[in-house]
């Protein structure tokens, strides 16, 4: 790629959600570790976070999604990204998600899902080992 700088994550919560503590705090805990990153705020539709990630050259996006349509929203961000050919943008995500729908989700593209609980250490430690590392001075 030959980016440099800190690595760049869009948080979005896509849909419905009315709730967004979640992805602020995941947000922070990623910007506290030097990271970059884009909150879009509540309610964006798929094509919304896409056209963001893709403006804003994005490395990844964070959904967060509580409202039990995880596979709907997943499924039409991956898309949009391969429509857009910025499938190069990982997509990782956490919300109220079954484990029984982790891996189909994994196989629609999906890099990591996170559930209730996760540490933020452990969401930070991730976006740092699988997406694009920063430079180095």
């Amino acid at each position: 790629m030959g980016v440099s700088g800190p690595i760049r994550v869009v948080v979005a919560k896509p849909g419905l959600d009315g709730h967004d503590r979640g992805a602020k705090v995941i947000a922070r805990a990623l910007r506290d570790a030097g990271m970059e990153v884009i909150y879009t705020g509540l309610h964006q539709t798929p094509e919304q976070i896409v056209d963001t990630a893709i403006q804003e050259d994005a490395d990844a996006i964070g959904l967060s999604i509580l409202s039990g349509a995880h596979m709907t929203l997943f499924a039409k961000v991956i898309e949009l990204l391969r429509d857009r050919d910025a499938s190069d943008i990982k997509v990782f995500g956490g919300g109220i998600i079954p484990e029984a729908d982790i891996p189909p989700l994994k196989e629609l593209g999906v890099a990591a899902i996170f559930t209730p609980g996760t540490p933020t250490g452990d969401v930070v430690t991730w976006v740092r080992e699988n997406v694009r590392q920063p430079a180095q001075a």
